[in-house]
């Protein structure tokens, strides 16, 4: 179970934060009462951003089209009236 750490708290004991993010998992820290931050150990970490980010086979095999962010928008420009010849 995480525990609630106060910013002063974590400051003063931040080896046993991290310590305790280590074996018991993520750990808050709070701002008067308000939880602002969470540490978490690496390998959370990382399985948690493994989905944020498919790799650059993922993408080349996706089904969908890649191109649509690429492409930017044509813009509608107004036609002027011919030159007029002499």
């Amino acid at each position: 179970m995480s525990k609630i750490w106060s910013i002063q708290e974590a400051e003063e004991r931040f080896s046993e934060l991290v310590a305790s993010s280590v074996a018991e998992g993520p750990q808050v820290v709070a701002r008067q009462g308000t939880p602002i931050a969470v540490l978490v150990p690496i390998e959370e970490w990382r399985r948690l951003q493994e989905p944020a980010r498919p790799s650059l086979k993922e993408l080349l095999l996706a089904p969908g089209a890649r191109t649509d962010a690429l492409t930017p928008e044509r813009k509608t420009y107004r036609l002027r009236p011919p030159l007029a010849l002499e």
